[in-house]
């Protein structure tokens, strides 16, 4: 209980630094949004100009990227803006810690999803797809596994964690073979393949006799 209060205030209280995303994607909001979406409607796509990057809007513009030979990816980089909308597209400021809190967002909404072996949906995650499907959500594609996962990003250490770091342990096998997202005060969330989509103290003994780092995504 003490760990989900925490990750409440987390997602309450992280103001945003600076950085730059280039894209438009799941989750985003406003005029700018509405706008493309006016243009999806105009050139007969089934979506509402309402404002949110939802899944209907996804599955427009990946409709409209193929039709236009664009990567269909679902996000709206420069490439898929101009097609769209016949300019260059704005740059894009929004905070590491809001794309954070998306991500923790998106991972509590799994709390007490079953651990399946192999599972990649809500229907039941290993921990591995349970972190990537989260990520994709955010628009961030990770690789499949945890030891692959282990090799993205920069390497960061425990007194560096912040909320949206990945931490890695060795379980099963030897090397990366088990991963969770940091959350903050020494927590993180996982697919635990006893418990299924949980909160876990860094400083459990079983975890922490089994860390073996940690790395930085966002």
């Amino acid at each position: 209980m003490r760990a989900l209060m925490m990750v409440m205030v987390l997602l309450a209280f992280c103001t945003p630094v600076n950085a730059t995303e280039q894209a438009f994607r799941v989750g985003d909001q406003g005029s700018e949004i509405a706008e493309i979406q006016g243009k999806l409607v105009l050139l007969g796509y089934d979506v509402m100009a309402d404002g949110d990057f939802g899944p209907a809007t996804v599955a427009a513009i990946k409709e409209f990227q193929k039709a236009n030979g664009l990567q269909v990816n679902g996000l709206i980089g420069p490439a898929t803006y101009a097609a769209l909308l016949g300019r260059d597209m704005p740059d894009i400021s929004r905070g590491v810690n809001y794309i954070a809190r998306r991500i923790i967002s998106s991972a509590m909404d799994y709390m007490g999803v079953p651990y399946v072996f192999g599972g990649t949906s809500p229907y039941g995650f290993d921990c591995s797809g349970y972190v990537q499907y989260v990520f994709a959500h955010a628009g961030i594609s990770l690789p499949r596994t945890a030891d692959v996962q282990y090799e993205e990003g920069t390497p960061v250490s425990t007194a560096e964690l912040v909320p949206g770091d990945l931490v890695f342990f060795t379980t099963y096998t030897y090397g990366a073979s088990h991963v969770g997202i940091y959350v903050g005060d020494g927590n993180f969330i996982h697919a635990s393949s006893s418990r299924g989509v949980t909160i876990s103290s860094l400083s459990e003994a079983y975890y922490s006799s089994r860390y073996i780092g940690a790395r930085r995504i966002l």
